[in-house]
């Protein structure tokens, strides 16, 4: 605890502030992770030519910047 709270003061939070935020970044990963499980699922099966473009699309969107 008294690392959250260090790491909560430099970053100018609350101890559930910090909380909050972190389980933010969690499930944000979370939802990548299971986006790419699909895409790769998708790869695994995707014959035809319009599939192939429908995942690679589809796998733009799941490319994002992260705030940290």
């Amino acid at each position: 605890m008294a690392e959250a709270d260090a790491a909560a003061k430099d970053l100018g939070l609350s101890r559930s502030g910090l909380i909050a935020e972190a389980l933010r970044e969690y499930l944000r990963c979370r939802r990548q992770n299971l986006l790419a499980e699909q895409l790769n699922q998708a790869y695994a099966i995707a014959d035809a030519p319009g599939d192939r473009q429908l995942v690679r699309k589809l796998r733009t969107k799941m490319l994002t910047s992260d705030r940290w």
